[in-house]
């Protein structure tokens, strides 16, 4: 099996012209996906610095790459209106060239919501609102024109709460995304693993990614070599597809250490 490498850029404390340049550095050495977030604000570092809006910069950094799957990790369904944002999906589906992969999630990052004037609620409201805007998303993509290129976009859910979240991801998702450690990830992909065959559905249906480092993290992995036991761990565990994430400075030294350990995992 090939194992797909992306990355995820994070929007924040950067120009726009810098943003772009990593956008097209990453779509030409080799990675399959690229994806940035939904926050209003940086995670890490100044809290008031530069930060830059998720789907707006996917649309405009998505269309000057030519050959990686494109999304956001993940769009915030509670603050997104499902109807809208099927149309937005649809019309860069077709830009694209069908590159897109739509990512939702139920969103959590209370200053989003806050500072903009959504309303939080509790994880419950948002699990429910994530599941009813799915429902939404796919309603509209089955009766407006024109269709997704596919006759759908893939559809990827993050997160990791077991009596629900997963239940959610087993019944909707194309792709799934959870952070954790290998031992950690692993315990989660049992569980989806449990509610796919409670729900009818294969595993093998979902592709199943796992990122190397946190979201976060504000000490990015400067060389990636001491880490390749930790991949092979998430391999061993059933990832498909492993994500690094990082901000400015966008040092793609890393992502080709990635690039090398998939190729040595291939020539063996």
């Amino acid at each position: 099996m090939s194992i797909k490498i992306g990355v995820t850029l994070h929007p924040q404390h950067m120009t726009a012209p810098e943003y772009l340049k990593a956008w097209q550095r990453a779509d030409t050495i080799g990675v399959d996906s690229i994806w940035n977030w939904d926050h209003f604000f940086p995670l890490s570092g100044d809290p008031n610095g530069a930060a830059f809006e998720g789907w707006t910069v996917l649309a405009a950094c998505g269309m000057r790459t030519q050959r990686t799957q494109i999304g956001n990790l993940v769009l915030s369904m509670p603050y997104r209106n499902p109807a809208l944002l099927s149309t937005m999906a649809r019309t860069l589906d077709h830009l694209t060239g069908g590159r897109l992969v739509l990512g939702l999630g139920a969103g959590w990052f209370e200053r989003d919501y806050r500072e903009y004037g959504f309303e939080l609620g509790t994880p419950a409201e948002r699990l429910r609102q994530l599941e009813a805007g799915i429902h939404m998303v796919k309603q509209r993509w089955s009766q407006d024109e024109p269709k997704p290129l596919r006759g759908s976009i893939p559809l990827l859910i993050g997160g990791s709460g077991e009596k629900v979240t997963l239940r959610i991801v087993a019944e909707h998702a194309d792709l799934w995304h959870c952070f954790g450690s290998p031992s950690e990830w692993s315990r989660k992909n049992r569980v989806l693993d449990e509610w796919c065959m409670r729900l009818g559905r294969r595993p093998g249906d979902i592709e199943q990614i796992a990122s190397i480092a946190d979201e976060s993290s504000e000490a990015p992995i400067r060389d990636m070599r001491p880490h390749y036991e930790t991949l092979d761990a998430y391999v061993a565990s059933g990832a498909e597809h492993i994500l690094y994430g990082w901000a400015v400075p966008f040092d793609f030294g890393p992502v080709e250490d990635l690039l090398e350990w998939r190729a040595r995992r291939g020539s063996v």
